[in-house]
């Protein structure tokens, strides 16, 4: 199959992933977390791609199974437990150790196995494996910026994946023969000269994509260690498990010479300042660009009106907290559990202000798709179940629609993930970050609640879903 980005002769890793990264922007190609500049890309249809794991002969052989902690192999994580192997993630950015393996609770539901699978799974379900721990790996799993069906890869430029695969080899945990799996977007696939690749690039031998599966047959040996060259004494601060490894292998008799990272951008080893500077800019220009919409919509007199203005009632339902999302409490509970009811004018209550604050930032999820007949109570159970409970949720039945609220990026994150295949009454939800809001609202922009016409629709909802939709105020 020919790519369908083309490399320009001459170019350097770093313009192949900026190629890469402004393709799948420019033709929407992936999920949140957005923009994938820097990262390697959450792409469309990755549980598509992670799925065809299961299918290799070479995982249904493997015992352990090591696979990188992004996003868009969350799902290859959950086949990996589904399937009763071991799962090994690496520690992020190596800080504090080399990998965790991920321990399910024992008779774990498919459920619970895709929160272990997520993010914060990892974090919660996971124990560190002891450098000393006689670990044998028979599977990787790694993401990819770009990658070539001779099995040349190209990572997100700071050469973790690299490090992970040298420090494996060092400890005994891989060798020559362990067998090395990608997962990209068909897009992701291109052709990388082989001068590009150093000896220290780690290359793949399969690439799984939601359309095929690909076998490289590389012509290049993997790494057959930690090249010291490549690294300096900043590298060995920030990573103190190869302070231990160095000590290991000085003490074996090996050349554990260091050198000096070169200054420029295409060091793949280097933890790249540009990275950092792209993040923090984008997110200076989301916070601007929110302030500039807002004062343009409302202007110095439109602000003091907003001050005076009375809290309105939009009707919508907030999570019962058991999802465990950052800066969620109970304190609207009652003792039996269920969320205390808060009247507005339409059922002969007053207006009550919200019992918590929201934050002033908020990431919102679509979910779409929604029966006709389903009750907010239904979805909320289902939501529950999968431990995904938002901050608040907008209940639009008569649209066929909800919207989840999330204290930050890295929940909703979370519960995109969780919701992928949700079906409800025979009906497949779509779950993905919504775009925009009722009252103009962009995801992660200040939150600015509803504007009457909201109000008005939501008194449109189906008969029935009323009693079950709770009625919060915000000032």
């Amino acid at each position: 199959m020919e790519p369908v980005i083309k490399i320009n002769s001459g170019a350097s890793k770093w313009d192949i992933r900026q190629q890469v990264w402004d393709y799948i922007e420019e033709n929407n190609l992936a999920n949140f977390p957005r923009p994938v500049h820097n990262r390697i890309p959450n792409f469309k249809a990755a549980n598509q791609a992670c799925n065809r794991l299961a299918d290799l002969q070479v995982f249904k052989s493997s015992q352990t199974v090591k696979i990188n902690p992004d996003k868009p192999q969350q799902q290859a994580r959950f086949v990996t437990l589904e399937a009763q192997k071991t799962l090994l993630v690496p520690t992020p950015r190596l800080r504090t150790g080399l990998f965790n393996k991920i321990t399910p609770p024992q008779g774990a539901s498919k459920e619970q196995l895709r929160v272990c699978s997520s993010s914060q799974g990892v974090k919660d379900f996971s124990v560190p494996v002891d450098l000393n721990a006689k670990v044998k790996v028979d599977l990787l799993v790694i993401g990819s910026v770009a990658v070539s069906e001779k099995g040349f890869r190209i990572g997100k430029g700071e050469g973790y994946a690299d490090l992970e695969h040298g420090m494996m080899v060092s400890m005994g945990a891989v060798n020559e023969s362990t067998v090395v799996v990608t997962v990209v977007h068909d897009c992701q696939i291109v052709d990388i000269p082989e001068e590009l690749i150093g000896s220290h690039d780690l290359t793949v031998d399969y690439i799984l994509t939601p359309t095929r599966v690909i076998k490289t047959n590389c012509p290049l040996p993997k790494p057959q260690g930690i090249i010291w060259t490549k690294l300096d004494t900043e590298k060995l601060e920030k990573i103190p498990i190869l302070k231990t490894l160095r000590d290991l292998e000085e003490q074996a008799g090996k050349d554990v010479t260091l050198g000096a990272v070169p200054a420029a951008a295409e060091s793949d080893l280097q933890i790249g300042q540009p990275k950092k500077q792209t993040r923090r800019r984008a997110r200076q220009n989301v916070q601007q660009d929110a302030a500039r919409e807002s004062k343009q919509e409302k202007g110095p007199e439109g602000e003091q009106k907003a001050r005076q203005r009375p809290a309105r009632v939009r009707k919508e339902s907030r999570g019962d907290g058991r999802g465990g999302n950052e800066g969620e409490d109970e304190r609207g509970k009652g003792k039996s559990g269920r969320n205390m009811r808060e009247k507005g004018p339409e059922e002969g209550g007053s207006e009550v202000p919200s019992q918590r604050k929201l934050p002033l930032s908020v990431t919102t999820v679509y979910l779409g798709g929604i029966p006709a007949g389903l009750r907010v109570s239904e979805l909320k159970t289902a939501l529950r179940e999968r431990e995904v409970a938002p901050l608040r949720l907008t209940w639009q039945g008569a649209q066929h629609r909800a919207f989840l609220d999330y204290s930050d990026p890295q929940a909703a994150d979370q519960a995109l993930e969780s919701l992928q295949g949700l079906s409800l009454n025979g009906h497949s939800l779509q779950a993905e970050l919504a775009r925009s809001q009722p009252g103009g609202k962009r995801s992660g922009q200040p939150s600015r609640r509803s504007r009457p016409s909201t109000a008005i629709k939501s008194k449109t909802a189906p008969p029935g879903t009323k009693d079950d939709t709770t009625e919060n105020t915000e000032q």
